[in-house]
């Protein structure tokens, strides 16, 4: 089917489905096997991040905090703060504090994490603080998913973001006032107990899941150990059984992440995204035996105005005529075949030979998918 396109003057032309989009196409050609460290390519199961979480108060805002006629919680919490601290405020007497700002902190508790570590904390805004620049988090615990608090959080932020408004309702915002950063603003309390010391064997669990990948971590294992000690257990995890004493199991596990192995080539897949116009296309996609053209057509129509005028003496009305032309112009593309076991370079050569835009090589994709031509994956995000 060929694609129609219209242009007026002073606008450029647009010819074929996709050149009034702006795709950009990314290639990964095959640049040949090589080794990996075992590191790069899976993880021990068990040693993990673990998320934090808090609710606490920002104070000393330069009148940018929560505005407690709106926001009630702010003014609740800062209530049932200030009685911990044997001060009493009226229920009649509403707390109008532009100062405050109640925020909610998440963190990351990095595995074997000790008591007395510190670790940086994220503070967000969780009212209507139009900033949170120069304020200070008050002491506020952090718990994890179990309910248990694992650290707590206090000190001063760091906002690199800047938000200025005017008496007459204008403003101006750079990056998000909004959200700040403490480093090392959190005290670790509480360590999270970890399975690594107490198993019978340690557990690899490969990134990408894939059968090639995990054979072949288990043969890099065992030809390293000169024993059968790793078997795989699914297409993601290998066990090895591993040395009791924990000093020996830390060096044994150092020493096996450092191996390398050959990881097993991903299946073909071509990746569309609709919403950038980004096409990837695997270095492992092959098609069949296939022929495809491409054509295109181009309309061009130009729009003049003629004017008549009457004699000067003459009783007659001037006429406003237009005068339109049409241009029609197609391209003659020829057709290209494509051989049995045609590579990726293969075919984004044969697809520029022949003119075709980036839109256009979506829908040539999917045409040979739908042919049964293309030996890959067509997946559309």
């Amino acid at each position: 089917m060929e694609s129609v396109s219209i242009r007026k003057p002073g606008r450029s032309a647009v010819s074929g489905i996709g050149k009034g989009l702006c795709i950009g196409i990314l290639c990964f050609l095959s640049l040949g096997a090589h080794a990996e460290r075992i590191k790069d390519l899976a993880s021990i199961a068990g040693v993990r991040d673990n998320p934090l979480l808090g609710y606490g108060l920002v104070v000393g805002l330069d009148g940018t905090g929560d505005n407690t006629s709106s926001v009630t919680f702010t003014e609740q919490s800062l209530r049932s703060m200030l009685v911990q601290y044997g001060v009493t405020v009226p229920p009649d007497i509403q707390i109008k504090s532009d100062n405050v700002a109640a925020v909610s902190i998440h963190a990351v508790l990095p595995p074997f994490t000790k008591p007395g570590q510190k670790i940086d904390i994220t503070v967000s805004s969780l009212g209507n603080s139009e900033s949170l620049r120069g304020g200070t988090l008050l002491m506020s615990p952090l718990r994890g998913a179990n309910g248990e608090v694992y650290a707590i959080a206090q000190g001063n932020l760091a906002v690199g973001g800047l938000g200025v408004s005017g008496a007459d309702g204008s403003s101006i915002a750079i990056n998000v006032p909004s959200v700040g950063r403490i480093p090392n603003g959190a005290t670790v309390e509480r360590a999270v107990p970890n399975p690594f010391a107490n198993t019978k064997n340690i557990t690899f669990n490969l990134h990408e899941p894939d059968f090639t990948s995990a054979r072949r971590l288990v043969d890099a294992i065992n030809e390293a150990l000169g024993t059968e000690e790793a078997q795989a257990l699914d297409a993601v995890s290998v066990a090895v059984r591993a040395p009791a004493d924990i000093s020996q199991r830390v060096a044994f596990v150092g020493y096996l992440e450092e191996l390398e192995m050959e990881p097993g080539q991903v299946a073909g897949k071509i990746i569309v995204n609709s919403r950038t116009g980004t096409i990837v296309i695997g270095s492992n996609v092959t098609v069949g035996p296939a022929a495809v053209t491409h054509g295109s057509l181009t309309v061009t129509i130009t729009e003049d105005v003629q004017v008549t005028q009457p004699d000067a003496f003459a009783n007659g009305e001037t006429v406003v005529n237009p005068d339109t032309a049409i241009d029609v112009e197609q391209e003659s593309n020829r057709m290209f075949e494509l051989g049995r076991g045609t590579t990726l370079s293969d075919i984004v050569q044969a697809i520029n030979n022949v003119g075709a835009a980036p839109g256009d090589l979506v829908a040539i994709l999917e045409a040979l998918k739908q042919a049964g031509a293309l030996r890959a994956q067509l997946i559309i995000i």
